[in-house]
């Protein structure tokens, strides 16, 4: 790299800026969606690299490393939107009705800009002199190359931006016909097991299996055992101990799963999530450690640092990050204003401070080192959720044990699950933040400018955030709220980590949580961590079972994973079946465009059908009056997944060969 300290031609533009965040606004959008309906949100770094490569190749003094610029804008700001598996919870129980714009905007910008500033020293640690090896930001930096520096990356440029836009117009379609009531919304059957019930649901979901050829085959199958064990094993065994006579298979089924079963899987998620966190404290240290002591060797007074090698000043960092406690402190203030908690507010707000500093750090080291680890979209972020969570709850609980009066326990709960916010928007931030500072080491970026661009996703996603959580809770509304008797729409949305979220934090402060089962599940867990272990040990390494997945599975419904699971089973024959092709890699990228886009269209379209639903204050807007029967509109669904997946899969394969041909 005989030129890497050179400067760019351009880098950090006003159009480049202004694409990152008109990216931001599409993908934030589809996230806060998808992670309301699934619980998971997906990579966002490919999609926009590609889109933005397309665009700006109309410009002849465009580079890669604007286009990493872009890249950085749009991750940055799809990542924030994991806040979204705490703050529904605030709706959930009671203590908003509707989303206030400002002290969500806050909550997130506050905690996203920590996120990038607690990560800038860890750059060099983690990054520079780490062999680490961020698979998402490798994978980033050579769809970059590619794309940017050759005629068959310009090629493939232009085919990768008609794979996500036939992707996302064929899920909008698939969606807005689902809509219509032409598709069934779910293919589902439940049967009767003796005393008891069990069965299966299936969304009628492009996003879903999109999502599912995104995480692989490994979560694919781990979720598929989640499955398994909860339908196949669980849920008859519970129906049989919990009858109810007179209720159909599908009432008993679901009612047992959602009041029993599920809370097995919390415990499992809760035991794997732990497990998943403990194995890495060692590493973790041990990276730090060594990586901070090679950076003293190699430091050497009055050097002139390389423009790859230059950060934001940490002079710069330090009154960035002491600076941003006065805005934290206002808003916890703020939140606390007019509520039952007065009278304990100043040491409520003192502790939440010093406690968003302390595991703010903690958790933006961890976040980072598990990024370069396993990578983003695998990192056990619920995990660090769940352990915030607890300890938000047992600080804000100690202060105001004595504290009496009515709302004191829901104005509690409330507070924790705030201050849990604001750090998992710092967790989920860093999380990103050092995976894409490795895309632009590959790409010789600038690291404070690429910094810079962070901060500008945060405060673009924070800006999003909180309007589309508004208009789903208008449209929708969430499962167990007591606002729903407002909400225009039928289906409420399950929010299935925001459930999980406020039920624990509801539990330690009022002692209502079912420790019985949560407790057997965490004896699930413990046996799914051995059998892991297990696994990856006969295997040489080479295959796992994530506990996690399997917990999830367990926990979310079966109309959310079975989809999942299918797109994975897809992806993974898909990449078989190229891999085998002269263009394989290239043929992989496209199929990886192809499901961003069945993610990205219907996730807009619902996002657009939620604002037809507030307009005009019908549950379903869209329904035709000739809609066919429940079982021929599963047929119909059935038969057009099966088509569109196999259409545009195939046409990406060609696509992928024709652009070595350019």
């Amino acid at each position: 790299m005989a030129d890497a300290a050179a400067v760019p031609r351009s880098e950090f533009t006003i159009r480049g800026v202004l694409l990152g965040i008109a990216i931001t606004l599409v993908f934030t959008a589809a996230q806060v969606y998808l992670g309301l309906k699934v619980g998971l949100t997906f990579a966002t770094s490919i999609p926009a690299a590609v889109i933005s490569m397309a665009l700006l190749r109309a410009f002849k003094t465009s580079t890669i490393q604007e286009n990493n610029i872009v890249q950085t804008i749009a991750s940055a700001a799809g990542t924030l939107a994991s806040v979204i598996f705490v703050l529904p919870g605030l709706l959930m129980i009671g203590w908003w009705a509707h989303v206030p714009f400002f002290t969500t905007f806050m909550a997130c910008a506050v905690g996203g800009i920590l996120g990038v500033m607690y990560t800038i020293p860890l750059r060099r640690a983690l990054v520079t002199n780490s062999n680490l090896p961020y698979p998402e930001g490798v994978a980033a930096a050579e769809v970059l190359k590619v794309g940017t520096g050759s005629r068959e990356g310009a090629a493939e440029g232009k085919a990768g931006l008609v794979a996500v836009a036939a992707g996302t117009l064929a899920s909008a379609l698939f969606a807005a016909l689902a809509a219509a009531k032409i598709f069934a919304g779910e293919v589902a059957g439940y049967f009767k097991a003796g005393a008891g019930a069990t069965g299966l649901g299936a969304s009628s979901s492009l996003a879903l299996m999109g999502a599912g050829h995104l995480m692989g085959i490994t979560v694919g199958i781990a979720m598929f055992a989640g499955l398994a064990i909860a339908w196949a094993v669980l849920v008859p065994i519970m129906t049989h101990i919990f009858p109810m006579p007179g209720a159909s298979a599908a009432d008993h089924a679901l009612t047992v799963w959602s009041t029993k079963v599920r809370f097995l899987g919390a415990g499992v998620i809760g035991a794997a999530a732990i497990w998943t966190l403990g194995k890495l404290i060692v590493p973790i240290w041990q990276g730090l450690v060594s990586a901070f002591e090679a950076g003293k060797a190699r430091r050497v007074d009055g050097a002139v640092i390389p423009r790859v090698e230059q950060d934001i000043p940490i002079l710069i960092v330090g009154i960035v990050a002491t600076a941003l406690l006065a805005p934290a402190g206002w808003i916890m203030a703020h939140f606390l204003s007019g509520g039952p908690l007065l009278a304990i507010a100043t040491p409520l707000i003192i502790s939440a401070v010093a406690f968003l500093v302390f595991a703010g750090l903690l958790a933006a080291a961890v976040c980072g080192y598990m990024a370069g680890l396993i990578g983003s979209s695998n990192s056990p972020v619920s995990g660090i959720a769940i352990l915030t969570v607890l300890g938000a709850s047992l600080m804000v609980g100690a202060i105001g044990r004595t504290t009496i009066g009515p709302d004191v326990t829901t104005a509690l709960v409330a507070f924790a699950l705030f201050v849990t916010a604001i750090v998992l928007a710092v967790a989920v931030v860093a999380n990103d933040n050092l995976q894409d500072l490795k895309t632009g080491q590959l790409v010789d970026a600038t690291p404070w400018k690429q910094q810079v661009a962070l901060v500008i996703g945060v405060l673009a996603g924070s800006m999003v955030i909180p309007v589309m959580l508004e208009l789903l809770n208008r449209s929708n509304g969430f499962t167990g709220a007591p606002n729903l008797s407002t909400v225009a729409g039928a289906e409420n949305l399950g929010a299935p980590q925001a459930t999980l979220i406020s039920t624990l934090a509801k539990g330690v402060m009022g002692g209502v949580l079912p420790w019985n089962l949560l407790g057997i599940g965490a004896a699930i867990g413990l046996g799914l961590v051995l059998v892991d272990i297990l696994v990856r040990r006969f295997s040489a390494q080479r295959l796992s079972l994530p506990p996690l997945g399997v917990g999830l599975a367990i926990y979310l419904p079966s109309a959310v994973t079975a989809p999942v699971v299918v797109g994975a089973v897809i992806g993974w024959i898909y990449e078989r079946v190229v891999s085998k092709d002269r263009t394989a890699a290239p043929a992989k990228r496209m199929g990886v465009l192809v499901a961003s886009g069945f993610i990205v269209g219907e996730s807009l379209f619902n996002v657009a059908l939620a604002g037809l639903i507030v307009g005009t204050n019908k549950p379903s807007p869209l329904a035709v009056p000739f809609a066919p029967s429940e079982h021929v509109g599963m047929i119909l669904a059935l038969v057009a997944a099966a088509v569109v997946v196999f259409t545009l899969y195939s046409w990406a394969r060609k696509a992928a060969a024709k652009t070595a041909e350019a």
